[in-house]
């Protein structure tokens, strides 16, 4: 028998809709320019700057910002306790999903 459900114990950070596409598309692709990101979730810059700054907050997903040539260019990496926390998120939704 399965462990019993708590919906607490999903994260809701990860589970909003924009912020969910960032760390799954991270979790197979990291590091990510923001532009791709923007491409990949379909939203605005000014979103996607919002959210990755909550994630960031979290220590989720880390900003490194540079120059690629003579373009300004940010990557967006998954940190090793965003990856944790990614790999949780994904079990407790297993057990959602368990008969």
């Amino acid at each position: 028998m399965s462990s019993e459900l708590n919906i607490d114990d999903i994260d809701d950070l990860i589970h909003g809709r924009l912020r969910l596409g960032i760390m799954a598309y991270l979790s197979t692709a990291s590091p990510a320019s923001f532009p791709e990101l923007i491409d990949k979730t379909g939203t605005s810059h000014g979103n996607l700057s919002t959210h990755l700054t909550k994630l960031e907050k979290a220590n989720y997903v880390r900003q490194e910002k540079g120059f690629k040539g003579k373009r300004p260019q940010t990557l967006i990496h998954l940190t090793k306790a965003g990856r944790e926390a990614w790999i949780d998120y994904l079990q407790e939704i297993r057990k959602l999903l368990e008969p």
